[in-house]
């Protein structure tokens, strides 16, 4: 990955922290870019993908969080406008880790699991020549400088420091390439100047700030956490110029070997490196060319000749070495190839499918979107090739049966053959008895480890985990009798003199020893077995295996006079010499002696190396924990020292995998495979690797699938890669089974057609072995042509199976393609044949026993019931198929068994049979939660919510639900679907009225409204904003109303859509018209904001609407003349409108009760007229003659008080009490008689028809137990108040 300077222009990277009179940044910016892998150029398209998810998690950003802690990093914030993480660190190890993920190019590939979902694989990588992927770019200095300052804030650490700037005690003590050494400093004290002390000799010195350079992270962890290795550093070496080699060298003068161990040679001479001469180091294991002596040769003696040595080309590992970890994480092809067929199989040939739930839904012909371009001389060939497959079947089982035949002959004959390991296998019996057993008991033995070179037998006798005790000894129960055993075979060696006899058992009595914790004892077996046969280089193994457990057990001991001289050789030994056999534990100590050498001398080579075997080291002791940084850093250093990752480092990336999969560290581990599988050197079995790796350890980051655990789609990419190398590379067996688990993956998310491209391309290889399989093929063909509404081409496949009669034998086969067939003629509206053929998928499933293929086809028959409107056919079938799912244990939580209780619950609820609707939809519900399925829990949750809302409405039942709905779409990670219900939870909350349920719906008002906003929902969040301040409005937290109205009117103006903003502006406007104070508010939004959209948009009916409750809200406000204008507006465009009488009688009534507000009674008394004339006659509803008697009740009451005309008023009452007789309301017969009586007593002075009408409302007043006032004229006039006046609006 690439570290680049980023800019930003609203967010300032690297807040400052003073330390030591420097400023250091306290957090850095990380840009993320969708970028194309091949070319390295960013997407703007799929960088718009990535910006909506940065602002999901910008708010929340558990699962970021989480990731972040995993790569050592601790996350502040997340700016998705400027596709910005900013994080920071506390301590120097965490930049160090989070450093090496990102150089390795883990940080990236971590965040595209996290930030990209499931279906962004398939639907943005359709270009197969193309990968597209996250780059995070940080800014390096920046990163610097914090890693600076915290080392500076701990006080001690590890730094560069110049020669030429060294004081002359340092400078005299140590040179070296490059011109740098390392220097342990304080920062303690104050002042410009720093304490510097020297690694090698202890020296002090003082030296200024900006001298100084902190070595990279990885040396400075390693050299604070092991300071109290051994640390014995004599003169660095620095004659090579080359780090590291393998070849020749010539000596530069005469030398005469200390020790028969040392080489001695000539100025001039010739000296072949044996293994690796490591620059750093002071010796090396030469070979004489001349005298063919093999020994210890000091490094500062020679020069490179050899061109090997001389060349640019690095040699760090020999082949044996690169095969460990390839060794340790073996992928066969069989193991490939038994994956593949984990993921691409499908039981769609064996068990029915069930019928779309749709089907309840909408009984119209469906329209095809998918038109089917196919010719007919390709349907006919594909029909052809049906039939040629299902009449070869016999054929081919013969041949199959034969083949198979002789390959379980074949594999019986090689399983009786021995083993390598079992030919080579020696034991011998560890004697009992007396000690003076005769020389013939120890003949094998001493005949077995007498032998000068190197044998793999003896392996076991060398390794660390004393597997000698059992391979190669047997007949004893304790260790001390192996020991004697092995001091009388020693004795006997040394009476023979078969010095190799007597070293290696020597050896082997010392480790036996140093295992009972017998240290003293071990010493004098190891030095007995160093001075038996000294200088003889010919078991280098040996050689090794004496010199580190010696010096092992001097270092136990502390005697540093002993192991002082030993210790550079020994560290030669194990760097130099390849695929040595590691023999105590104590090696790690030697190694990292020879690390801190190689960081010293800035040997990145030998520094690599060293990484090598001390991971390979940790890994063999199972200690992953220890050689997890060692392996990170082998994997840097090879991506610097070779030009690109060459095939032998891939190996590491897997064993990096496993290591952080022990760790709990998913996100890393699936990383490292990914990018193991998109280098160039990736194999065909190294992307089949990946996608084990991916399949078996990617956390669970996205919801479960319709039939168990979806596939994760992050492995696409790998198949493609793997199809390509497959294709090119010979493997051919495999493109088939790769082809179909591309095909299965595309099927899972519904995308049907690259699946049917990917089927037929899998089906096009020839590679079948039997009928059988391209019989599946086809009925996988035929049920995604029928997923993908192309029912005839399913038919063509499906009916020329049946048509070629040889399924017949193979009833199972039979019976799936009756029932697809079905499936596919009820879709073309070809009931009677679907009815068939569903009829005789249930007879094959009877016949052979599957009830639960029985169930699904008596479901699907009883869908097509209801399809045909057959509804007590459609009970039966769908009753029936319940009782054959209730039937069996093993399926109880099946999701066929809950789509089809989902069926039968939505037919009982359209026959208003709601107790057994309601039960099924229950049952369903619980079902789904038993068996896990998401998906289904959803659907089931999404019925009862609607049955709860529509059905039998239940405030209680709805939020208990919606809430439960709310956790499913968390766990799906829906955050359109979360933001849907958070809305409807919140308006349920609202219409339960107390406070306690305000604050609720005001609580999840704001979770929508974050989810709205995120996902640049504008309109949503524009109301989300409004319904938040509507929340206030009714807490009287007018503060906050304003502001929250304001905010969302913004918001809808900001959409620049105009129909969004009347809405937004009109529904502002509701809040204080519905409300009960500050009402006047509503005017503005109304009359100033929403009116002028809506005429600009020409929206008659908003208008209308508007004009309506302006009219309302200003009579209230009695702001009459102003009113009169938009009563008489709301005419006009009502009258024109011409949808009927009901919007002209409102738009009359209003303007009648105007002008009776501004005292114009005669006009006021035209428009009610004028509105009762556009009544409907005869009435249906009692509301409309309700409506006649409240009119008429208000005409008399404008007549006789008003107008002062008794006789007109009694018209207009006698009109209201035959409507309220009709209506039957006694309570307005009593009031209308009431004033009739009046009437006729005091003005129209008619006494009988004024006692009718007061007899009569004697008697209503006593069947209401109403007591009636008889006041007289005046009294009357004075009294009272106009009642009209009130509510006639």
């Amino acid at each position: 990955m690439w570290l680049r300077y980023l800019e930003a222009d609203s967010v300032k990277e690297g807040s400052v922290s003073s330390a030591a009179e420097d400023s250091f940044p306290t957090d850095i910016f990380l840009k993320l870019v969708m970028v194309r892998r091949k070319s390295g150029l960013p997407d703007s398209s799929l960088q718009e993908i990535l910006r909506g998810k940065l602002r999901i998690v910008e708010n929340d950003s558990k699962e970021v969080m989480l990731l972040f802690g995993e790569l050592s990093a601790r996350l502040l914030s997340i700016h998705s406008d400027q596709d910005l993480i900013v994080v920071t660190f506390k301590t120097f190890e965490e930049i160090w880790k989070f450093a090496t993920y990102h150089s390795l190019g883990f940080v990236s590939h971590c965040m595209e699991t996290v930030l990209l979902d499931q279906a962004f694989w398939l639907n943005c990588l359709e270009d197969d020549d193309d990968d597209a992927g996250i780059d995070v770019q940080i800014n390096e200095q920046m990163l610097k400088l914090m890693y600076k300052g915290l080392l500076i804030q701990e006080g001690t650490f590890f730094a560069l420091y110049p020669v030429t700037q060294a004081t002359e005690t340092v400078q005299a003590d140590v040179e070296l390439n490059g011109h740098q050494h390392v220097v342990a400093l304080e920062t303690t004290g104050g002042g410009s100047l720093w304490t510097v002390e020297s690694v090698t000799n202890g020296e002090k010195s003082q030296v200024t700030k900006t001298s100084v350079e902190p070595l990279i992270p990885f040396h400075q962890w390693f050299l604070k956490k092991y300071a109290g290795s051994i640390g014995l550093f004599y003169d660095l070496p620095t004659g090579l110029s080359h780090p590291i080699g393998v070849g020749f060298c010539v000596a530069t003068m005469n030398y005469e070997g200390a020790g028969p161990e040392e080489l001695s040679f000539q100025c001039g001479d010739m000296i072949e490196i044996v293994g690796f001469l490591v620059a750093c180091l002071q010796w090396f294991v030469g070979k004489h060319t001349t005298t063919g002596q093999t020994g210890f040769v000091k490094t500062t003696l020679v020069n490179p000749t050899d061109p090997i040595l001389q060349s640019h080309e690095l040699r760090i590992l020999d082949e044996e070495e690169k095969s460990f970890f390839t060794a340790h994480g073996d992928f066969t092809e069989e193991e490939a190839m038994n994956l593949l067929k984990q993921i691409s199989r499908t039981d769609v040939s064996i068990v029915y499918r069930m019928d779309c739930l749709e089907v309840l839904k909408s009984h119209s012909n469906q329209n095809k979107e998918n038109v089917n371009l196919i010719c007919n001389g390709e349907r006919a060939a594909t029909k052809e090739r049906v039939r040629k497959a299902t009449s070869e079947s016999g054929d081919h089982q013969v041949k199959n049966s034969h083949d198979e035949g002789k390959a379980e002959t074949l594999e019986s004959l090689t399983e009786a053959l021995p083993t390598p390991e079992e030919k080579s296998k020696i034991q011998f019996l560890v004697g009992h008895g007396e000690e003076n057993i005769g020389s013939e008991a120890f003949q094998s033995l001493l005949l077995f480890l007498n032998s000068k070179e190197y044998s793999i037998q003896f392996k076991n006798l060398y390794d660390l985990s004393f597997s000698f005790r059992s391979s190669v000894f047997c007949g004893y129960t304790e260790d001390e009798e192996l020991i004697h055993y092995l001091e009388l075979a020693r004795e006997m060696a040394r009476k023979k003199k078969m010095a190799w006899a007597q070293k290696r058992i020597c050896f082997l009595l010392g480790r036996l020893c140093a295992r009972k914790l017998k240290f003293s004892q071990a010493r004098v077996y190891f030095e007995e077995a160093m001075g038996v046969v000294q200088g003889d280089f010919m078991d280098l193994f040996l050689l090794i295996a004496v010199y580190t457990n010696l010096t092992a057990i001097y270092i136990k001991q502390k005697n540093k006079d002993k192991y002082a001289p030993l210790f550079e050789k020994v560290a030669a030994l194990l760097l130099g010499i390849p695929n040595y056999i590691c023999s105590t534990e104590m090696e790690s100590e030697i190694l990292k002696y020879a690390l801190k050498k190689a960081i010293f001398c800035q040997n990145q080579p030998a520094e690599a190396r060293t990484c090598f075997l001390l991971a390979r080291l940790h890994t063999h002791l199972n200690q992953y924990e220890e050689a997890l940084p060692f392996l990170e850093r082998l994997q840097l250093l090879n991506s610097k020292l070779f030009s690109q990752i060459t095939s032998s480092a891939l190996p590491y990336y897997y064993t990096l995998g496993n290591v952080y999969i022990q760790k709990c560290l998913p996100y890393l581990a699936v990383s490292c495979v990914k990018l193991a599988s998109s280098q160039p050197y990736s194999t065909f079995i190294n992307c089949l690797k990946s996608i084990d790796f991916v399949i078996e350890n990617t956390p669970k980051f996205h919801s479960l699938g319709r039939r168990g655990q979806m596939i994760p789609t992050q492995i696409t990419p790998c198949l493609k890669q793997a199809l390509f190398l497959a294709d090119s590379g010979g493997h051919q067996r495999f493109c088939k089974a790769i082809c179909l688990s591309l095909s299965e993956i595309y099927k899972q998310l519904e995308m049907c057609e690259k699946a049917i491209f990917y089927l037929k391309k899998g089906m096009n290889t020839e590679t079948y072995t039997s009928a059988t399989e391209v019989i599946d093929a086809f009925i996988s063909l035929a049920w995604l042509y029928i997923l993908n509404n192309q029912d005839d081409l399913a038919l063509d496949i499906l009916q020329s199976m049946v048509e070629a009669k040889s399924l017949n034998s193979k009833p199972p086969y039979l019976g799936v393609v009756y029932n697809m067939s079905a499936i596919s003629l009820r879709k073309m509206n070809s009931i009677k044949k679907a009815a068939e053929d569903y009829h005789s998928a249930i007879q094959i499933s009877k016949e052979m026993g599957f009830k639960h293929n029985q169930a699904i086809a008596q479901a699907n028959f009883g869908a097509l019931c209801l399809y045909s409107k057959a509804c007590c056919l459609a009970e039966h079938y769908l009753v029936k198929s319940v009782e054959l799912f209730s039937e069996l244990e093993t399926v109880a939580h099946d999701p066929d068994f809950i789509q089809v209780l989902l069926w039968l619950g939505q037919y009982y609820v359209n026959k208003n049979q709601f107790e057994q609707g309601r039960f099924c939809y229950e049952w369903a519900f619980l079902v789904a939660i038993k068996g896990d399925h998401i998906e289904s829990q959803l659907l089931a949750t999404q019925l009862l919510c609607q049955f709860y809302t529509v059905v039998i409405p239940s405030e209680a039942q709805c939020i208990i639900y919606n809430e439960y709905q709310l956790s499913i779409a968390r766990k799906m990670s829906d955050k359109e679907l979360e933001g849907q219900v958070l809305e409807t939870v919140s308006q349920l909350y609202l219409s339960l009225g107390t406070e306690r349920a305000y604050k609720s719906a005001l609580e999840y008002t704001k979770g929508s409204l974050g989810i709205f906003i995120d996902l640049r929902k504008k309109e949503k969040e524009a109301f989300a904003w409004l319904q938040a301040g509507k929340i206030y409005y009714i807490l009287r937290q007018n503060e906050l109303v304003d502001l929250y109205i304001q905010v969302a009117q913004d918001v809808a103006v900001s959409t620049t859509d105009i129909n969004i903003a009347l809405e937004v502006f009109e529904a502002a406007g509701d809040v204080f018209f519905n409300g009960t104070w500050d009402r006047e508010k509503a005017v503005s939004f109304y009359r100033d904001r929403a009116l002028p959209l809506a005429v600009k948009a020409g929206n008659t009916k908003a208008e209308l609407r508007l004009y309506n409750k302006l009219v309302e809200l200003l009579l209230n406000l009695k702001t009459y003349e102003e009113a009169l204008e938009f009563a008489q507006a709301a005419l006009t465009i009502s009258v024109s409108l011409a949808e009927g009488h009901l919007n002209e009688r409102v738009a009359y009534h209003r303007l009648a009760n105007v002008y009776l507000s501004l005292g114009q009674y005669e006009l006021a008394e035209h428009f009610f007229l004028k509105a009762l004339s556009l009544c409907p006659s005869p009435l249906e509803f009692d509301e409309e003659t309700l409506y006649y008697v409240k009119v008429y009740l208000i005409l008399g009451d404008i007549i006789f008080y008003d107008l002062k005309d008794p006789y007109d008023a009694a018209g207009y009452y006698h009109l209201a009490l035959a409507a309220a007789m009709d209506l039957g309301n006694k309570k307005a017969q009593l009031k209308i008689c009431t004033r009739l009586a009046t009437i006729y007593h005091n003005f129209l002075v008619d006494r009988e028809m004024s006692l009718f009408f007061y007899q009569k409302a004697r008697a209503f007043a006593t069947d209401l137990n109403v007591r009636r006032i008889n006041l007289s004229p005046d009294q009357y006039y004075k009294g009272i108040t106009r009642p009209y006046l009130k509510n006639t609006t």
